[in-house]
């Protein structure tokens, strides 16, 4: 059997050190006042579903590491602009 050098729950945890939460209010603020940008990493049939917030840009979860890193052949420029980007 495999065994991991982390479980996922490590992982997790640690991925939560290193974020932000922010409630609705504060983002809200963030993109009105600070130039933040909302990221909707949903699924694009949730997107249908659930309705979309204006201005924000859809970029699916399974890409976003691609779309994020600059050696990527799929990097996004909007990611090398100096800026907040909230994901939800």
């Amino acid at each position: 059997m495999l065994k991991l050098k982390k479980t996922v729950d490590q992982m997790v945890a640690e991925a939560r050190e290193s974020i932000v939460n922010h409630t609705p209010e504060e983002a809200k603020r963030r993109v009105d006042e600070e130039n933040a940008l909302l990221i909707d990493v949903r699924d694009i049939r949730e997107l249908g579903k659930q309705g979309v917030i204006p201005g924000a840009r859809h970029m699916p979860r399974g890409m976003l590491e691609f779309w994020i890193d600059p050696e990527s052949e799929y990097f996004k420029e909007i990611f090398a602009e100096d800026r907040e980007f909230i994901l939800y």
